[in-house]
């Protein structure tokens, strides 16, 4: 009689069980797939190996949000500039990976685990154990099927959280739940604090904020089914991709491109829906030789470092623009304007 197959959190557990403490690592500026999944996973290592658990990020968070996010649930986060490893210290990286460079690891470092449900390239890392699973939409999704497994129940808060981060990642994944995504959300359902969920959907948004957006919906530029947006002034990492998600809702276009500078960062977010294009790929294509890409087939995000690019801002805008047209197959290079305000003016 064939043996049973051992459940990954039994796996994962007899991993760390090896070391005298672990570290749960978060991308930075974490977001509450990233929170809610680590904050799972320290209650699982708690529990079950009965030894020191950290959950650690490099902040800040600032999306309003995600500030409400930890405000109301107070997830055991930890922010920090560095972290310092020994050999009897595990690491377990979640919703990001080891390749990147957007977390404490930077990339450098092999982690003892990864769970993660991003795209992933090669790495050449030996890690003694991966749960990676593109085709789940968030991996609080992952991290709820451990609880499940090790008959743990979650607190009102964790499931909360769980409950927001699955939420959250099905905006814009243009593909079905899985049915792990479905069975965590049923499961989770019966411990959440739907009241709470509520009032982190709808914070009390900063007056900045709408700033960002009629400056970002100004500086819209349509070539043919493409849209392409450098936002002259971002205060927060998480608005690229916020006005990428707004901006591929347009009727018309299927691809698009947001950027802006932080820093020394240039982040970039491409968003795209239909079959013809990949928001991951054409990105990919984009940042070669440039930057660091990385995501979901649909939704990516990447970074490229000022300084070390040898281009000011506006080349690098201008470079930006022509990579990803010719990207996306787009000849012309006259956009239109998605808003003008003597255009509106003009039908009132």
């Amino acid at each position: 009689m064939a043996s049973k197959r051992p459940k990954r959190s039994d796996r994962l557990l007899g991993v760390l069980d090896e070391y005298r403490e672990t570290i749960v690592v978060m991308h930075n500026h974490p977001d509450p797939d990233a929170m809610a999944t680590g904050w799972a996973l320290l209650t699982l290592i708690s529990l079950r190996l009965k030894k020191p658990v950290r959950l650690l990020g490099r902040g800040p968070i600032l999306r309003a949000e995600n500030r409400q996010f930890v405000r109301l649930l107070r997830p055991p986060v930890e922010l920090v500039d560095e972290v310092n490893l020994d050999a009897a210290t595990a690491t377990v990286l979640v919703d990001c990976s080891p390749a990147s460079l957007n977390h404490l690891l930077d990339g450098h470092i092999a982690p003892t685990a990864v769970i993660d449900h991003h795209e992933t390239k090669r790495d050449g890392f030996r890690i003694p154990y991966r749960d990676i699973r593109p085709k789940v939409t968030a991996a609080a999704s992952i991290a709820a099927e451990y609880m499940r497994e090790q008959n743990l129940e979650p607190s009102n808060e964790l499931a909360t959280a769980l409950v927001y981060a699955i939420r959250t990642e099905m905006i814009g994944t243009h593909k079905a739940l899985s049915r792990l995504d479905q069975y965590s959300l049923r499961w989770l359902s019966g411990f959440a604090d739907y009241d709470v969920l509520s009032q982190i959907e709808n914070p009390p948004l900063p007056r900045h904020y709408y700033e960002e957006l009629l400056l970002g919906l100004e500086n819209v530029l349509i070539y043919a089914d493409s849209g392409v947006c450098f936002l002259p002034r971002i205060t927060a990492p998480e608005l690229v991709g916020e006005f990428a998600d707004l901006l591929i809702r347009c009727d018309g276009l299927h691809c698009v491109l947001c950027g802006g500078r932080l820093g020394d960062d240039f982040l970039l977010s491409a968003r795209s829906r239909g079959d013809e294009h990949a928001a991951l790929v054409l990105l990919d294509q984009v940042l070669r030789d440039l930057g660091h890409s990385g995501g979901h087939l649909h939704r990516a995000g990447g970074k490229i470092c000022v300084p070390a690019c040898g281009k000011n801002v506006d080349e690098l805008e201008q470079e930006l623009r022509e990579r990803w047209l010719d990207a996306c197959n787009v000849t012309t290079r006259r956009g239109k304007r998605l808003v003008t305000r003597k255009e509106i003016l003009r039908r009132l």
